[in-house]
């Protein structure tokens, strides 16, 4: 360029390469992050965390979290064992374990844990009957974390866990499940109180054999009928007398003077 002196033009020139070069090669990584380093194509040992210094142009590094991800499920259309319809939808958890597998291995490990995720929910719950589904649910889910793990295992990815969220019932089968559940309670109320009659019943026939053992028992509970319908002063009240309890004046009244 005229009037920039040629000195001056190599030392731009010279600034703009190291420039350049430090900012390529000058890497930072945070705590839970790993990178995976290209060399000429061929990985070599994960860098990272902190500051990491690669060749430019030679070396090519791929940032890879450590973190536990959540991603949701979308709903999915499930037909059960028995053949009943419903959209059910979860959440997974992960994390990177092996950062080369997750980045060599496949070529998107999160688009293939969703794929993965996706196909084994229809396929587990479509497996499983909607009482199991809505009863069992932690079974489902520690099912679920297995298979998918198993199938992740090879890209480095650990599901540590898969719970299931929602599960969208036809409206006509939840009419029938809150069928199923009034009826359920009831068969429970009636159970309780043919319970309650039964030991009922018990206590009043072992109260009914010790009246029959002891003479005075049926005396005592007799003056103590007497005492309860005496504080009821609003009613006339006609009480039978036992002969028992006049039997010691009879017998005073007919001995001989």
């Amino acid at each position: 360029m005229p009037g920039i002196p040629p000195v001056f033009m190599s030392f731009l020139i010279v600034l703009f390469l190291v420039v350049y070069f430090l900012s390529s090669a000058i890497k930072i990584l945070r705590e839970y992050e790993r990178g995976v380093v290209f060399r000429l194509g061929r990985v070599i040992p994960v860098k990272g965390p902190g500051l990491v210094i690669i060749v430019p142009v030679i070396d090519k590094l791929v940032r890879v979290s450590l973190r536990t991800v959540a991603f949701d499920v979308p709903a999915q259309d499930v037909i059960t064992r028995d053949n009943i319809s419903v959209k059910v939808n979860a959440v997974v958890y992960f994390r990177v374990m092996d950062p080369i597998k997750a980045i060599t291995a496949v070529e998107d490990f999160y688009y293939a844990t969703s794929q993965i995720s996706q196909t084994t929910l229809r396929s587990i719950l479509g497996q499983s009957q909607l009482d199991d589904l809505l009863s069992k649910r932690e079974d489902i889910n520690a099912e679920l974390q297995k298979v998918i793990d198993q199938q992740t295992e090879p890209w480095g990815v650990k599901v540590t866990a898969v719970e299931v969220k929602n599960v969208d019932l036809p409206v006509e089968m939840q009419r029938a499940i809150a069928k199923q559940a009034e009826a359920e309670r009831e068969r429970r109320a009636k159970i309780i109180h043919a319970e309650g009659e039964f030991q009922a019943s018990q206590k009043l026939a072992d109260a009914a054999k010790i009246i029959a053992t002891e003479a005075g028992a049926l005396q005592l509970r007799f003056l103590q009928t007497l005492t309860e319908i005496a504080t009821e002063k609003n009613s006339t009240i006609i009480f039978p007398v036992p002969i028992d309890l006049l039997k010691p004046f009879l017998d005073r009244m007919e001995k001989p003077k």
